[in-house]
């Protein structure tokens, strides 16, 4: 009898991480959204409302010239200045489709059957995603109490606690997604120096050039010190470049060279190298959208409050935000309306709804939405 070739039939032929795996959840169809209305409202998925450097569009209309020619597989000119940026050497550059990319590829790496991966509850979701794939074993240290001065956010100590003599990886992110929140520059340098130096840590900070707070530091600071530490970061956000996807890692040189080793040839594309290289050259641009950014979120946050709404403290172009168990309705209200957010129960957080900060007129667009709702 011939197979029935379905997904069932796959699946049971899949290796055991990817057997259990489901698929990244991505939200709402947006792209279907956008088809059917001309004013959508896009406030899922933490996008910049403001868009790329100019000089980064021009790199990018120009490297469609040459779409002809596979891209640089080295990236070298990006990895050259990003070194610049960040005072590395280009060596230290790993070069990614996106940060998503090089989170799942440091497990593929380094966590497999019997090993153990540390990550936060609350955390970025792709923490999970990465470990269960690699069949690795999940150690989710529970998150801080609501009620303190970082809700929802990282548990430092407990996240020390759950680690193992089994434990090759300990993921976080600061600013962390979905939640806002972060870790101060003291603690996290306490943090990183009490991991034990056989665990890999990696610090994913999508959101480090939004934040802005007296108490924030990257962790960029401490690699010199930690051969074991690894730091993401992402052209997504800031720099407004999500379509493009590109995300890069800096650590160790040694860490790079096995990275390398696993790393798909060509995995960034030509107009995303030339235009993040641009987008590094415009630092006015990025100050600019940073402003911007800084400004709506305290109007959003100050605004939403002031509705009675529990505002959770943020780094991010994002806010989390209680709406009870009334979050599903008013999610759908919203979207009738055109109004996209993000809902919350992927990640357990039920009650609560993640909301980018968009521009003033769509900031203003949900508050009259929402208001319908909340009447």
């Amino acid at each position: 009898m011939t197979p029935a070739y379905d997904e069932a039939w796959f699946a049971d032929r899949a290796v055991a991480g990817v057997r259990g795996l489901a698929a990244y959840d991505p939200g709402h169809d947006v792209a279907a959204m956008r088809e059917r209305t001309e004013w959508l409202v896009e406030l899922g998925s933490n996008e910049n409302p403001y868009g790329p450097s100019p000089a980064a569009r021009a790199a990018v209309l120009d490297a469609l010239h040459g779409m002809h020619r596979y891209p640089d597989p080295r990236g070298t000119r990006l990895k050259h200045a990003l070194a610049a940026l960040h005072g590395v050497e280009p060596a230290c550059i790993l070069l990614g489709n996106g940060s998503h990319e090089l989170l799942m590829q440091f497990a593929q790496a380094f966590a497999g059957a019997g090993d153990d991966v540390v990550y936060p509850r609350y955390g970025f979701a792709v923490f999970a995603l990465a470990t269960q794939a690699a069949g690795a074993n999940a150690r989710v240290a529970p998150a801080l109490p609501v009620e303190s001065a970082m809700p929802l956010g990282h548990d430092g100590d407990a996240l020390l606690a759950a680690i193992t003599p089994a434990t090759r990886l300990l993921y976080i992110a600061n600013p962390n997604n979905p939640t806002g929140t972060w870790i101060d520059a003291a603690t996290l340098q306490r943090f990183v120096a009490a991991v034990p130096p056989e665990v890999i840590v990696v610090v994913d900070e999508a959101y480090a050039e939004l934040a802005d707070a007296p108490d924030y530091r990257s962790a960029l600071a401490l690699t010199a010190a930690h051969g074991n530490l690894v730091v993401t970061r992402t052209f997504s956000k800031a720099y407004a470049l999500a379509g493009l996807r590109c995300g890069y890692a800096i650590a160790a040189s040694g860490f790079v060279a096995v990275m390398e080793r696993l790393r798909e040839s060509f995995n960034v594309n030509s107009a995303a190298l030339a235009a993040c290289e641009a987008a590094l050259g415009d630092a006015a641009h990025l100050e600019w959208s940073r402003a911007r950014n800084a400004e709506q979120r305290t109007v959003l946050g100050d605004a939403l409050s002031r509705r009675g709404l529990r505002v959770l403290p943020s780094q991010t172009n994002f806010l989390l935000v209680g709406l009870g168990e009334r979050a599903p309705a008013i999610e759908a209200h919203l979207l009738q309306r055109d109004v996209v957010l993000r809902p919350m129960g992927g990640y357990g957080l039920h009650g609560w709804t993640r909301i980018t900060v968009g521009s003033a007129d769509e900031n203003r667009r949900l508050l009259a939405a929402l208001d319908e709702v909340l009447a």
